[in-house]
């Protein structure tokens, strides 16, 4: 008999200050303040409040906060406005609001799974 699956998220709360390497299997959303490295199973929410200063690895992302360092993505990267990468970028799909500030080099991956 399987393990039923349910949907997870771990949540830093405006506030909080987290220093030290973070893994997370499943979902992530960081309104405070994480220095480290992180490693992201799921979708990384960096909230408006929220700041990285590290890399990290994804399966996708939504910045609307401030990330310090390079972000590797397998999936996609969406930067809202207002949002600041300083780092490079690595990912299958980007997409940068009007508003948002990159700085670094983007490296974009095709897609080479076959087409059915």
């Amino acid at each position: 008999m399987s393990k039923p699956t349910t949907a997870s998220m771990t949540f830093i709360s405006d506030g909080a200050k987290i220093q030290g390497d973070l893994v997370v299997d499943h979902d992530l959303r960081v309104e405070g303040l994480v220095k480290g490295i992180l490693q992201v199973g799921g979708t990384l929410v960096l909230g408006p409040t929220g700041r990285i200063e590290g890399d990290v690895t994804v399966r996708s992302a939504t910045l609307a906060g401030q990330l310090t360092g390079n972000i590797k993505a397998s999936e996609k990267i969406v930067m809202e406005t207002k949002s600041v990468l300083i780092g490079d970028l690595e990912t299958r799909e980007l997409i940068i609001n009007e508003g948002a500030v990159f700085q670094g080099k983007s490296t974009m991956r095709a897609d080479t799974s076959p087409q059915l």
